[in-house]
């Protein structure tokens, strides 16, 4: 069975399989561009937190870089799992789209 996902998770998971590299700020920074919304990266661990315990995402320490005064990151990979509960939301979302009598009528 499937999980079921929040939306802030989603769109979280959704950032880290679109990253190439998918670490706190960089996923803070694609919301905002993305959503069009801000979200504090205290917000973003958290929910990689809960996404990491579920499954879906893994982590690893990144290599240190002198931007960040010699510190790593925690990078996260969307796992198999991750993958295929997203497909899924995907799969039940078009099919509820597609359900939608009026979507075509008024030209969307």
């Amino acid at each position: 069975m499937i999980p079921n996902l929040g939306l802030l998770e989603e769109r979280v998971l959704l950032l880290v399989m679109i990253l190439e590299e998918a670490y706190g700020v960089s996923v803070a920074e694609a919301y905002e561009a993305q959503i069009g919304k801000s979200i504090s990266v205290p917000a973003v661990h958290t929910v990689l937190k809960r996404l990491e315990k579920k499954g879906m995402i893994e982590s690893h320490m990144g290599e240190a870089t002198p931007e960040r005064g010699g510190r790593r990151k925690r990078i996260f990979e969307a796992t198999t799992y991750g993958y295929k509960v997203i497909a899924d939301i995907r799969d039940k979302r078009l099919r509820l789209w597609s359900m939608i009598p009026k979507l075509d009528k008024y030209g969307f």
